[in-house]
């Protein structure tokens, strides 16, 4: 099989496609014959040598994909080949057979998805989930402010916020991008780089502020969101596509009553509480399956320009999700 290789960290130039063996599953595992494999941030910091998780050299990038089962292992039970799956894998999926536990968990790709959709749904949904349901606990009616909101955990998060309940502000730094977030639930979307959205916001909620942060930026765009918190509210830290963490002001912290919250699905999942794992088995379906954080695809690529996938991801042309796929999507 084909699989793209990083055997030394660097830039997406250091990626390079190479003739793998096809995986044989074990006991509790599956192969799966990958359609799709989603692309995001971490796989590009990943490869840099820049995320928290560092595989050893040489590693396959890619944590999430989809496509249909090959071979069963033993001791696997409910599933049959054939079954069209949605996969994690810590990395892996760029590649045309991965193999995974199927505690992983698997998904059931929805009746009428592409391997495309399936492959961008994971990451998203998880994070969206973890960081509005588990986290902030946001409620019906509450004011939402997601910052990235173009990218794809910020684009589910606009789209779960909007099926809670919650009155959804989005931002981001293009016009034509943002009435792709406005089309996909957001209340109202402001550019900040025309526009103050500390200013917007508060205008927007009679000078209260948002309720909920969620922010994958990081850097300014974090810092100025103390000035667009209302009092008590939740900050919801996901991560640093700006290039770098912010200065967290505790008086701000202080004086607003302020709770901010390290958003990290998984982890959380491996070291705390296996229910929330459970949790995201039964959720993350029931939500698909309604149609919620449908993934919108704005950029394909087969494995070969793995390298050029990341880097639309660096240009910041993506919105919603980029995927890599290993034959027509089906």
């Amino acid at each position: 099989m084909h699989a793209v290789v990083c055997d030394r960290l660097g830039d997406p130039s250091v990626l390079k496609v190479e003739e793998r063996p096809v995986p044989e599953p074990g006991p509790g595992e599956v192969v799966i014959r990958v359609g799709a494999a989603g692309v995001n941030f971490p796989d590009v910091l990943m490869v840099a040598g820049s995320y928290q998780h560092r595989p050893e050299l040489p590693f396959t990038p890619g944590v999430e994909g989809a496509g249909a089962i090959h071979a069963l292992g033993a001791e696997v039970a409910g599933w049959r080949k054939g079954d069209r799956v949605i996969f994690g894998v810590r990395p892996g999926a760029f590649a045309q057979f991965v193999k995974v536990s199927v505690k992983s968990p698997l998904l059931r790709l929805p009746d009428g998805w592409s391997y495309a959709e399936g492959a961008g749904f994971r990451v998203g949904a998880q994070t969206a989930y973890h960081s509005l349901v588990h986290r902030a606990r946001l409620g019906e009616g509450e004011v939402l402010l997601v910052h990235g909101a173009s990218g794809g955990v910020g684009l589910a998060a606009v789209q779960l916020g909007k099926h809670l309940g919650a009155h959804v502000i989005a931002t981001g730094s293009d016009d034509a991008r943002l009435a792709v977030v406005k089309a996909h639930g957001a209340d109202e979307v402001v550019n900040y780089r025309t526009a103050d959205f500390v200013a917007a916001v508060k205008a927007l909620t009679a000078g209260k502020g948002a309720d909920v942060i969620y922010d994958p930026v990081g850097g300014e765009v974090l810092e100025k969101s103390m000035r667009a918190a209302a009092y008590g509210a939740r900050l919801l830290v996901v991560g640093f596509t700006s290039g770098g963490p912010s200065r967290i002001m505790s008086n701000h912290v202080l004086i607003k009553g302020l709770s901010v919250l390290g958003v990290r699905a998984g982890e959380t999942v491996r070291r705390l509480s296996p229910k929330l794992g459970r949790d995201y088995l039964e959720e993350l379906p029931r939500l698909a399956a309604l149609g919620v954080m449908r993934p919108h695809i704005s950029h394909r690529f087969p494995l070969d320009r793995a390298a050029d996938a990341f880097q639309a991801l660096l240009d910041r042309k993506v919105v919603g999700k980029v995927v890599l796929e290993m034959e027509a999507s089906s």
